[in-house]
């Protein structure tokens, strides 16, 4: 059984910064690329940054400056830091990742999203 737990949410003024986290647990062998999605109201769940084992990062055009991605192998953790937050920025923010089981075999999990409100 693996679980993706985020947290770090919350409400924030535009302009604002937050830092989420993506703590990986349960029966771990190794953990592939990790991303984090986020639905707003109304919308369907979009890419937001991805990053490899290798930490190697991509990130929509829509957050490129502002967010960093960053995982720590060892903690089996991944993070997003959010800076300059704007209200269309709002939205359910869920983390995701694709590990191996000892037996190996290769699963993509979801957290259970995180919700993170820019608002005035």
């Amino acid at each position: 059984q693996v679980q993706l737990v985020e947290s770090g949410g919350g409400l924030v003024h535009p302009g604002g910064s937050l830092r989420l986290s993506c703590a990986a647990s349960g029966s771990i062998f190794k953990i592939g690329a990790m991303g984090w999605y986020r639905q707003g109201p109304g919308n369907q769940r979009d890419l937001v940054a991805r990053i490899t084992n290798g930490r190697s990062a991509n990130y929509t055009d829509s957050v490129k400056g502002r967010f960093s991605i960053s995982r720590d192998n060892a903690k089996n953790t991944m993070y997003l830091q959010m800076t300059n937050l704007k209200p269309e920025d709002t939205a359910v923010f869920y983390c995701n990742a694709n590990i191996e089981s000892p037996g190996g075999i290769w699963r993509t999990y979801w957290g259970q999203g995180t919700q993170v409100t820019v608002s005035s």
